[in-house]
């Protein structure tokens, strides 16, 4: 697969990038080489391989879920710095 600028053009149109002639110049470059990484690891003979999760066998351990006290809606709001009872005020975020 050849890069070209149209295609790195609409990965950073979809990513929302706005690069510069120098970044995409150095972007195609980067995305050519990886993808010619990928094409030599598919050249790979796979069969008979297992395939891994993960590279070690360490597993998680979890503790049990255990039932502990906790606030009622009025103590948590009652410790917010804004509160509108029984909502926690908080600054608007969303432009429009």
């Amino acid at each position: 697969m050849q890069v070209t600028d149209q295609l790195v053009a609409k990965l950073a149109h979809l990513s929302r990038l706005y690069l510069t002639d120098a970044e995409q110049a150095s972007m195609r470059g980067e995305l050519q080489a990886m993808i010619q990484f990928v094409d030599k690891l598919n050249e790979l003979d796979t069969k008979g391989v297992t395939p891994l999760m993960h590279m070690g066998d360490a597993q998680n351990t979890l503790r049990a879920d255990q039932p502990a006290a906790m606030l009622d809606n009025q103590q948590a709001v009652s410790q917010a710095p804004a509160a509108n009872p029984p909502y926690f005020s908080i600054p608007k975020v969303i432009r429009k």
